[in-house]
């Protein structure tokens, strides 16, 4: 919108440029000193004064500023009709467009837009310039390919569905994704199903950092949270978004939550989702625990499933956070979360701790992996992600990959294996008569069902 202070800021330029003051071109002063979303407006003034020169050479200094203040009035209309043809966007989206920096051509890729790695959504966890702690995600843009769309389930406490962050990142089963329409509430005492509005702030900041690793990933909000209900009502809620997820078979589930306690029910529906293929990424929790002890054990994480992978988290001195869970045999991988950067209700942007922000870096590298080899089946993605981990001396014996999320290397794995595959591919199918059949059949799979251990009481 134009403003009147505007309009001042632009005729105090063209006279000074009348008498002399400043030489040069009168569009190049503007663009250098004004945002650059004004110049479509500004260009339009220009060719309003400049219908004003004759009378600045013709007539008397006074007569022509007398001209000038007249037609005031009529710029003000002007500015008041094209106000009216513009598209007004919030306030929180209008700060973030002009506090960014332009986009450089060296920062532009045919997938994504590297600035927003350092956006005001985005952590230390993303931050290209930091090569010490990170997951070392900008090389992965430099030459991400993306051949599948990827689905991530999110059950949590909801999503705020006009956060400027994640508007474009819902998904919905049924119907076009809108705010009336950006997920679902199985929450008890949910007000309306369709809206899993975020009162709480917690899944919003997950669902903004699996954004900040896979700018086109689509977020399938389930909400399962309401901070008055009981354990087990929760539990309820949680074992219903996790059968509508499976049912719906998303590629990857996000469930940074857990507890103490198992679920017959909520096991055999991971058990579903592991035949399915789906994966699984669950937090080892925040009870500063060894979780490889039955007293100790965290669920879904210490179910034990082959699609399940269990997150602890670091901080930027590569140190377990002093809270968080781990286990040399339960949980597999780290990553970070203190104090991580991401996206609140309400349009904001803040800071969180715990392995639930570990859990979403995982979901979201996780979903870049899948959505550029959907070859990968959700058992082997987990093996790529524990085998390209970093090492590192101070989580040796915390996780059993024994380092922590590295997205590049994971890329450069994946890519090996796919490559692999399909030379023992061509070379089976050249020489079919030189593979043993009897060596080709798999094993009987085992029909016992998994074991729950209950956690003892206090």
């Amino acid at each position: 919108m134009i403003k009147e202070r505007e309009l001042w800021y632009v005729l105090c330029l063209y006279i000074r440029q009348l008498i002399g003051r400043r030489r040069g071109d009168l569009m190049s002063d503007i663009t250098l000193e004004r945002p650059s979303k004004c110049y479509e407006e500004t260009k339009q003034l220009i060719h309003i004064f400049r219908g004003y020169r004759y009378f600045m050479h013709k007539l008397s200094f006074r007569l022509s500023i007398f001209a000038l203040l007249l037609s005031m009035n009529g710029l003000k209309a002007f500015a008041d009709e094209f106000s009216r043809q513009q598209v007004s966007q919030p306030r929180l989206l209008h700060k973030i467009l002009k506090n960014d920096s332009p986009l450089k051509a060296e920062n532009r890729q045919d997938g994504f837009d590297k600035n927003l790695l350092k956006s005001r959504f985005s952590s230390w966890g993303v931050d290209p310039d930091n090569s010490s702690s990170s997951i070392n995600l900008a090389p992965v843009w430099d030459k991400f390919k993306k051949r599948k769309e990827i689905v991530v389930a999110v059950i949590d406490t909801g999503i705020d569905p006009k956060h400027p962050f994640l508007s474009d990142n819902l998904h919905v089963t049924k119907g076009i994704a809108g705010v009336n329409n950006f997920g679902l509430d199985f929450s008890k005492d949910r007000i309306a199903e369709s809206r899993p509005f975020d009162s709480h702030g917690h899944g919003t900041h997950v669902a903004g950092i699996v954004k900040s690793i896979h700018p086109d990933v689509k977020i399938l909000t389930l909400k399962y949270y309401n901070p008055k209900a009981s354990g087990q009502d929760n539990l309820n809620s949680t074992i219903e978004a996790l059968r509508y997820a499976v049912n719906q078979n998303v590629d990857i589930i996000n469930y940074s939550g857990g507890g103490p306690e198992p679920a017959l029910e909520e096991l055999r529906i991971l058990k579903l989702a592991e035949k399915k293929g789906i994966l699984v990424v669950a937090a080892a929790g925040n009870e500063e625990s060894n979780i490889d002890q039955r007293a100790n054990a965290y669920y879904p994480a210490s179910y034990g499933l082959k699609n399940i992978i269990t997150v602890t988290a670091y901080n930027q001195s590569l140190q377990l956070l002093s809270s968080s869970n781990y286990g040399k045999e339960t949980v597999d991988i780290s990553a970070p979360g203190y104090r991580i950067k991401s996206a609140l209700p309400n349009g904001r942007a803040g800071y969180l701790t715990g392995t639930s922000q570990a859990t979403a870096f995982v979901t979201g590298v996780a979903a870049l992996l899948m959505s550029q080899y959907p070859e990968l089946t959700a058992v082997q993605a987990k093996e790529i992600l524990k085998k390209s981990a970093r090492k590192e001396a101070t989580l040796l014996t915390k996780c059993s990959s024994g380092g922590r999320l590295d997205a590049d290397r994971s890329f450069t794995l994946a890519d090996e294996f796919i490559k692999n595959r399909k030379k023992a591919r061509d070379i089976a199918n050249r020489y079919p008569n030189s593979v043993d059949p009897k060596k080709m059949k798999r094993s009987k799979k085992s029909k016992k069902q998994g074991k729950i251990i209950f956690r003892k009481s206090s």
